[in-house]
C-alpha cells in the first residue's frame, strides 16, 4: 500500500462502476480515474448541468473514456428508486457511495429527513439496497462508502436520528458519517453471512480541497467562515486528486478486506492510502443492527437477499 497512487489502479476493462456525486471534487476524480483504467462509469449526479460539464471534462482528459450521465438526487427517495430501476438487473462491479453534504444549515430532504442524515446515509442506504441484485450477480463486486474522519466527533443518537430535538450542524454531520461506517460494518456482516461474493468497505479523504467545506457557510451567507474554509483548502488541504485515492484503493486494489476503512497515511490527514483508525462505536454490532432496522423502516428499502 505504501506510495500507492492512481497509476497503481488495476485494469478495469469490462467493469461497470456507479459513482455518486461525480460532477465535482472527489467524485469527479474517482470517476475519471476509473474511466482512465477502462471502466464504464455512470456519473450519478443531482445537477444535470454540472453532470454534463463533468462528462465533457472527462472526455477531454480521457478521450477513450466510456462514461454516461444519470440523474440521482439522494435527498429524494423517488429519484433513488428511478435511478436504480434501470440498473438493478445489469452488471455492477463497483458502487462508490461518494456524494455528501457537510455542516449545512438545518433543512430536510424531500422525504422529510434531516438533510445530512438523509443524503449522506439514508440515500446511499436505499441506493445500495436497490442495486443489491446487480451487485450480487457480479462476481467480485464492491461497495465503497465514503465516510470522514469527522465521524470521530459524534456517535449516532438512535433516539434522535433526524436531529429533531436539537440541531448542531457539525454534530449532525459527524453522526451521518458514523452512520456510513455502521452501515458498512453491518452490510459486510450480512454479506458474509449470506456467502455473497461482494466486499463492503469504507474510505475517507482526510482533509481534501473540494467545495464541500465552503458550501455550508455559503448557504447561510457566513462570508467570514466561507473565506476561512477556502483559506484552509489552499494552505492545509491536499488536492482532490490525492483525497480520492483512499476510495479508489478500496474500490480496486487486490485483497481489500470487508469492513476495512482506508484513509490517508499521515495522521489520517494526507498522504498515500493506508488503514485508518476508526471510533470503536462504528464497529458496534448492536448499534449497526438497530440503525439498519431504522433505515429500512425510514426508506422502505429491505435487503431481503442478505437476510438478518
Amino acid at each position: 500500500m505504501a506510495g500507492w497512487n492512481a497509476h497503481d489502479i488495476p485494469d478495469q476493462s469490462g467493469r461497470t462502476a456507479v459513482v455518486t456525486g461525480a460532477n465535482g471534487g472527489l467524485g469527479y476524480v474517482t470517476a475519471r480515474e476509473l474511466a482512465r483504467k477502462g471502466a464504464r462509469v455512470v456519473l450519478a449526479c443531482r445537477s444535470e448541468a454540472r453532470g454534463k460539464e463533468a462528462v465533457e471534462r472527462i472526455a477531454l482528459e480521457v478521450p477513450d473514456a466510456v462514461v454516461e450521465l444519470a440523474r440521482l438526487d439522494l435527498g429524494n427517495l423517488a429519484s433513488v428508486r428511478e435511478f436504480a430501476a434501470v440498473r438493478s438487473d445489469g452488471r455492477l462491479d463497483l458502487l462508490l457511495n461518494n456524494a455528501g453534504v457537510m455542516a449545512m444549515p438545518y433543512g430536510t430532504t424531500v422525504d422529510g429527513f434531516e438533510t445530512q442524515f438523509g443524503v449522506n446515509h439514508l440515500g446511499h442506504f436505499a441506493l445500495t439496497g436497490l442495486l443489491l441484485p446487480a451487485l450480487l450477480a457480479t462476481p467480485g463486486a464492491r461497495v465503497v462508502t465514503v465516510s470522514s474522519m469527522g465521524h470521530l466527533l459524534a456517535n449516532i443518537d438512535p433516539g434522535d436520528l433526524n436531529s429533531e430535538q436539537r440541531y448542531r450542524r457539525w454534530i449532525a454531520y459527524a453522526r451521518s458519517k458514523t452512520a456510513n461506517l455502521l452501515f458498512t460494518h453491518e452490510l459486510a456482516r450480512r454479506l458474509a453471512a449470506a456467502g455473497a461474493d461482494v466486499v463492503a468497505a469504507a474510505a475517507h479523504p482526510g482533509y481534501a480541497a473540494t467545495d464541500l467545506q465552503t458550501a455550508g457557510p455559503r448557504a447561510e451567507g457566513r462570508r467570514t467562515a466561507e473565506r476561512l474554509m477556502a483559506l484552509g483548502n489552499r494552505v492545509i488541504a491536499q488536492s482532490a486528486e490525492a483525497g480520492a485515492l483512499p476510495a479508489l484503493y478500496a474500490a480496486t486494489a487486490p485483497g481489500v478486506r470487508p469492513d476495512s476503512f482506508t484513509g490517508p497515511s499521515l495522521a489520517m490527514w494526507r498522504g498515500a492510502p493506508a488503514p485508518s483508525w476508526r471510533a470503536p462505536w462504528t464497529r458496534d454490532d448492536r448499534a449497526g443492527r438497530r440503525l439498519w432496522t431504522d433505515s429500512e423502516r425510514l426508506t422502505g428499502v429491505s435487503y431481503d437477499a442478505v437476510g438478518a
